[in-house]
């Protein structure tokens, strides 16, 4: 964060100092969690549904916060703490964070991108960031910090040294996103899809494409939205920008009008589950391209990072060769481990929807089929449930229930109730004897993986985040959960 006064930051979030002069320089970090704590830092105490963070004031205190924001006079035996007292926690660091970001724009030049769809946003974000460190000091989130409280945590991360600011945004109603950018009003706005993800929550997927296209109508005059040609909801987003919004589109087939463009032609999975391309820049000579991530849904993701980082001036070559080195840089992401007793996992189990189911299960499918330096190798399947999926969601786990039969999947094993109509329909298509499986709870799919696996196998674990794979993925892999 760049350094204000204490009295800078009551009047930026509308509150009222106690025992803290209002010329006091405040620079350190913002954290809403009092066990991070650093000296200096100032802890944002938020109201949660079973905690109050006040609770925790002295706490942080203790380990040297500077300035305690909270909802009520933080207080350790009748001794008030250094503090701002506001009416709303939260609201407040969102306050703060778009203080903080409109501070760093006037006193230098600070480009912020930020990035919203329905599935690959963190991956992107990731991508993203490793490509525009090349041009200069990069801030991005971790993991999926995409929310009310991860995105203005992200935001305060910037300084003055800071080039560029990444920022993950998700949303899980119509307006999350019109909050957010009301905040922090992003240069680059990337719109990646509008899938079935979340379809439950917003109600249909016309209103998913409302909720997203809730990003790029917050671009200004000058700013521009990088679009996803391939899909037509993103396509007529245009119809919300602002007058004075440039456009920039990328698709993975290249069939468009839309310029200015960056496409992929001859898109090849191999049996390690990379995938390969040819990438077109503009003004640039086409050029070979190997992912380091795994999976052919992830060409499109390396295409919307690909426009970024050249609107944002990074080479050819720079873009060509970090594409091809830089991996999944979040946890449950396609992570790919061979365990110590020759099983390979590629654990997919953070997020699901029927897009990336599809997804991870053929690269699943490409790896077992092997190639000219890979033998042929049993691909097994462990299933969980794709949540918020709505009226939608048997329709949707019947559909990848025949997929794993014409994918040729050698075991599916579906785990727990929401998963069992993927068993019922793999039956039906026309799995046989044990082939497809299904058990009510993850402690019963650790028991049938014991028995079942076997050296040289391939089993991928694919789920919503609740529905708790991840934790069994890393469990097969022998990788310590986070």
């Amino acid at each position: 964060m760049k350094e204000f006064s204490a009295l800078e930051i009551a009047t930026a979030i509308g509150g009222q100092l106690h025992a803290i002069a209002g010329s006091t320089p405040l620079s350190g970090g913002v954290v809403t969690d009092s066990r991070e704590v650093t000296p200096g830092d100032i802890y944002v105490a938020r109201k949660g549904e079973n905690v109050d963070g006040i609770e925790f004031a002295p706490a942080a205190r203790t380990a040297g916060a500077a300035l305690i924001i909270a909802e009520a006079i933080p207080s350790v035996d009748g001794e008030i703490l250094p503090s701002i007292v506001v009416s709303d926690a939260t609201e407040a660091l969102g306050r703060l964070a778009g203080y903080n970001v409109t501070a760093l724009r006037e006193a230098g030049e600070l480009t912020v991108v930020a990035i919203t769809g329905s599935a690959g946003k963190t991956t992107v974000k990731d991508l993203v960031g490793d490509l525009l460190s090349a041009q200069g000091e990069t801030i991005w989130p971790p993991n999926s910090f995409n929310n009310e409280v991860g995105v203005p945590l992200t935001a305060l991360r910037a300084t003055l040294d800071t080039r560029f600011l990444v920022l993950e945004m998700g949303a899980r109603s119509i307006g999350n996103l019109a909050y957010l950018t009301s905040l922090i009003r992003p240069d680059i706005a990337v719109e990646l899809n509008v899938g079935s993800a979340h379809a439950g929550v917003f109600g249909s997927i016309e209103n998913t494409a409302r909720a997203k296209s809730e990003l790029v109508a917050s671009l200004i005059a000058g700013g521009t939205a990088v679009l996803n040609a391939d899909d037509q909801r993103v396509a007529a987003m245009t119809s919300v920008l602002a007058e004075g919004v440039e456009t920039a589109w990328f698709s993975t087939s290249g069939v468009t009008d839309k310029t200015p463009l960056i496409w992929a032609e001859d898109v090849t999975t191999h049996a390690s589950g990379r995938t390969s391309f040819t990438l077109h820049l503009p003004q640039e000579e086409p050029a070979a391209v190997e992912l380091a991530l795994l999976g052919s849904h992830h060409v499109a993701n390396a295409l919307a990072a690909a426009s970024v980082a050249w609107l944002c001036g990074v080479g050819a070559r720079t873009i060509v060769s970090t594409l091809s080195t830089s991996g999944a840089a979040s946890r449950w992401r396609m992570e790919l481990v061979d365990n110590p007793n020759g099983v390979t996992v590629l654990n997919d189990a953070y997020n699901a929807n029927p897009e990336s189911m599809r997804a991870a299960l053929k690269t699943l499918a490409a790896m077992g089929r092997g190639d000219e330096d890979n033998p042929p190798r049993r691909t097994i399947a462990v299933l969980g449930e794709m949540l918020e999926l709505g009226d939608e969601s048997r329709q949707a786990h019947s559909d990848i229930g025949e997929l794993v039969v014409r994918l040729n999947i050698s075991k599916t094993i579906a785990v727990g109730d929401g998963a069992k109509p993927i068993y019922q329909s793999a039956n039906l298509e026309g799995s046989w004897g044990s082939e497809a499986a299904w058990v009510p709870t993850v402690t019963e799919a650790r028991e049938m993986l014991q028995h079942e696996l076997k050296a040289g196998d391939i089993v991928l674990f694919k789920s919503s985040r609740d529905a708790g794979l991840r934790f069994l993925g890393d469990e097969i892999s022998g990788v310590s959960g986070a």
